[in-house]
């Protein structure tokens, strides 16, 4: 039977009317005056059928309440002094559901216009209660970290000051409270999500404001984080026209200023270089005598395309201080990602409007990210068995057979199956395969891949609005796959409090065994560590000296964050 003729059919029988008979037009057995084929109707028959009819109302109206909830939102500003409005959300899927707004103190409650970023306080409404809950110092600090922000960030006289003193070199201190860190966008979205929350993570150690370069869209990605100012860096501010200029080459560089014997001062500001390929001089940047030279300058630059976090966690300036943010080691960058990263409502529209869709109202979402790093552009036949091995191995999902398995169940479990990947090639196959055949469990797999870019394309605010909204709809997953090497999946995995089954990054196009493991940790891997005893002055194996930081399980030389108890 072809799906036109299976649409006819089902469009054609209608569910039978409550006020009719089985078929329109068939009168009930009784009239509405109580008689029956001209008789009258007993009493306890009347009452009975009512109490049926009342039954039958509360289940009905009882299952609309499971999925729907009724919350409260500020339609303006929001320090209180706006219109409440009463939201249905129906995003709600089996288990109990966050409804913290505040994400446990990790936002502050007022200070935001909450119609001009929907997503801040709504997010908790699409995540199932998450375990890891902020510390009170991490909340506190936070705080004061705002009121920082707001006191020297731009529009202030301290920052008019700061950026008097950058033009002329003058060494006179204005204010000694107000230091800054400026980011310099640089790299894939992936890449620049991590080393934003690395360099916030930094700013907060250090107390200095935070101030992003926009690039070419991250106001166009991002919220506001801190209430009642910007961290967006003024399109007027002294160095904007150099920014992208900056290399490991510049003799602005902390690199190069250690290597030519350049003092730092508080009229001079220090370009820090922590890409991937930096050297040895910018490696010292880790060091705890650097740090304290470092400090000196009020302006630093950074350019970064790495997740720096553990090597700060390395540094005996800043351990207590950590210790007392994180006592949870493995929850650092879930903890910062969704504090700073607010997706804005271009892109807030995309995730809800495709979760509401296709997802709400599956028992169990499993994302699977796949990154292929080659050259071709595929699909490749290996990668698309890595995926079923590993799903299917790991009983993420169902195994298929050739004959249904005993009689249909009356309510089957669904499983939504979330891809996102360049490809097409990988979604379709396991979409065809899920619908051809059934599974061995009973139950019912749907595959959905939001987009297919074909190539990466960092450039393009389409192409980052989407690549943001599926990062995020990743992190609503209940189980999630990703690549291995891919700072895609680290976001989603942080994001989302996921500790993710990783596939292994193939080698000369064959299945790696095994073809994933389950991760021992949901923080992102620092791709390029140094490897650096910066008291003893030499080499040293840095995934080896403290519990809480250990190679990564998909880059062996990396090294990430994990939980103290983790074996």
């Amino acid at each position: 039977m072809d799906m036109k003729r299976i649409r006819r059919l089902s469009h054609s029988h209608t569910s039978p009317d409550p006020l009719k008979g089985e078929f329109e037009g068939e009168a009930l057995p009784f009239s509405h005056h109580g008689k029956k084929n001209g008789s009258q109707i007993s009493i306890p028959v009347f009452v009975i059928l009512i109490c049926v009819v009342g039954i039958t109302l509360f289940v009905v109206t009882s299952g609309v309440h499971r999925s729907e909830s009724i919350v409260t939102i500020a339609t303006a500003g929001g320090g209180g002094g706006g219109e409440a409005k009463r939201v249905s959300l129906s995003r709600f899927r089996n288990g109990p559901i966050n409804k913290d707004r505040t994400l446990g103190g990790l936002l502050a409650t007022s200070g935001f216009d909450d119609l001009s970023c929907l997503s801040r306080y709504r997010t908790a409404f699409y995540h199932k209660i998450i375990p890891h809950k902020p510390s009170r110092y991490l909340i506190q600090k936070l705080r004061a970290h705002e009121s920082l922000q707001k006191r020297c960030g731009p529009g202030t006289n301290s920052y008019r000051k700061a950026v008097e003193q950058l033009r002329s070199g003058q060494r006179n201190n204005f204010d000694q409270d107000c230091n800054y860190l400026v980011w310099i966008s640089y790299s894939g979205l992936g890449n620049r999500i991590l080393t934003v929350a690395s360099a916030f993570l930094y700013s907060l150690l250090t107390n200095r404001v935070l101030l992003i370069d926009r690039g070419k869209d991250m106001d166009d990605l991002f919220c506001e984080p801190f209430p009642e100012t910007s961290w967006l860096l003024p399109l007027d501010f002294p160095l904007t026209n150099t920014l992208a200029n900056f290399s490991i080459t510049s003799p602005e560089s902390y690199g190069n200023m250690i290597k030519n014997k350049v003092g730092v001062h508080k009229g001079n500001f220090i370009y820090l270089h922590l890409d991937h390929g930096y050297n040895d001089n910018d490696k010292l940047f880790f060091c705890e005598e650097d740090q304290n030279t470092i400090q000196n300058a009020r302006w630093l630059m950074l350019r970064s395309d790495i997740y720096f976090v553990p090597s700060l966690f390395l540094n005996s300036l800043f351990k207590d201080e950590l210790n007392q943010l994180f006592p949870e080691k493995d929850a650092v960058f879930h903890h910062l990602g969704r504090y700073l990263f607010h997706p804005t409502n271009a892109v807030w529209g995309l995730i809800t409007r495709y979760y509401d869709s296709y997802l709400a109202k599956a028992d169990e979402i499993v994302g699977i990210q796949v990154r292929v790093f080659e050259i071709d552009p595929g699909p490749f036949r290996h990668v698309l068995d890595q995926i079923i091995s590993c799903t299917q191995n790991e009983g993420l999902l169902p195994q298929i057979v050739e004959h249904e398995i005993g009689p249909p169940a009356t309510k089957r479990k669904s499983k939504a199956v979330l891809f996102t990947s360049l490809n097409m090639g990988y979604y379709e196959h396991i979409r065809s395969m899920y619908w051809e055949s059934p599974t061995s469990t009973g139950e019912i797999v749907s595959v959905y891949q939001p987009s297919y870019e074909g190539y990466q394309q960092s450039e393009r605010n389409k192409h980052n609005r989407k690549a943001w909204a599926e990062m995020y709809l990743l992190s609503l997953t209940d189980k999630l796959v990703t690549s291995g090497w891919s700072t895609f999946g680290y976001v989603a995995q942080g994001l989302g409090g996921l500790k993710p089954w990783i596939m292994f990054r193939p080698e000369n196009r064959t299945v790696p065994n095994p073809p994933c493991r389950r991760d021992m940790s949901m923080e992102p891997c620092f791709h390029s560590p140094p490897f650096y005893d910066c008291q003893k002055k030499k080499g040293i194996d840095t995934g080896k000296l403290v519990p809480h930081v250990r190679h990564c399980d998909d880059i062996t030389w990396g090294i990430k964050l994990v939980d103290e108890d983790t074996s």
